[in-house]
């Protein structure tokens, strides 16, 4: 059993045998974030992850059915971090995530420099904006704006954490590309596959998938789109296989 509390619920984790603690006032995964998990390059025997910016841990599981490597996912906010450490309990996988409640510029001098396999981020994605504009929710203000992190933290600290060889990937918007680049060469993660994920054929890209290599050689590989949705607004066969594991 699991102790829910307020408006949670125990969710089913899509294509996997696994649970979450979700909440719709507080938290719910999207699917830029499965997007990510299924995205990157991981260890598949051992090796050492850290999940930035964690929310309700959902990253960390879905990575924990792809590989056998200790993970470590981060989060700042309490009520976020209570439910995925609950969500890990339920599942059983303690002994493999382990979550922290703390702020990620924090958080090398905690865990430790050079030291990581794999960075993966699904950060705020919009600067933060004025009083008035900004959402009443705190969670979804958080998770959304960048109050508590930036663009640039995100990728000072993914460079700080991975080893020399180490991969970073982040799921972001097509508007802060250039954002992105700029930040990773900066901190020495160098762009090496980049995805564009499309609503529609006929629609512009809403989404980026982009990993990079820590002191990488330039050589940067741009690959197939990936579009969610056919015309008759169901979900694309590459979109089922990643949701619900069905081909």
């Amino acid at each position: 059993m699991v102790e829910l509390n307020g408006d949670e619920r125990l969710d089913y984790l899509l294509a996997e045998n696994l649970r979450i603690i979700q909440s719709p006032s507080v938290f719910s995964f999207s699917l830029d974030a499965v997007l990510l998990s299924r995205f990157v390059n991981v260890p598949i025997q051992k090796g050492k992850i850290v999940d930035l910016c964690s929310g309700n841990g959902v990253i960390p599981l879905l990575l924990s059915t792809r590989t056998k490597g200790t993970i470590t996912g981060v989060e700042i906010q309490e009520r976020l971090y209570d439910m995925a450490q609950r969500s890990m309990d339920y599942n059983g996988v303690t002994s493999q995530i382990e979550m922290i409640h703390g702020d990620i510029k924090e958080i090398p001098k905690q865990i430790g420099y050079s030291k990581y396999d794999v960075v993966t981020c699904n950060p705020p994605y919009f600067p933060t904006p004025s009083i008035e504009e900004i959402n009443k929710n705190e969670h979804f203000a958080i998770a959304r704006h960048e109050i508590m992190c930036n663009l640039e933290d995100v990728m000072r600290v993914s460079s700080q954490l991975l080893r020399q060889g180490g991969k970073a990937a982040f799921v972001h918007r097509p508007g802060r590309l250039m954002d992105i680049l700029h930040f990773m060469r900066m901190y020495r993660i160098e762009p090496k596959r980049l995805q564009f994920v499309y609503p529609k054929s006929s629609k512009e890209a809403n989404t980026i998938l982009i990993e990079g290599i820590k002191d990488g050689n330039p050589d940067l590989k741009i690959l197939p789109p990936l579009v969610v949705y056919n015309d008759q607004n169901e979900y694309n066969p590459e979109i089922r296989r990643i949701l619900y594991g069905e081909e």
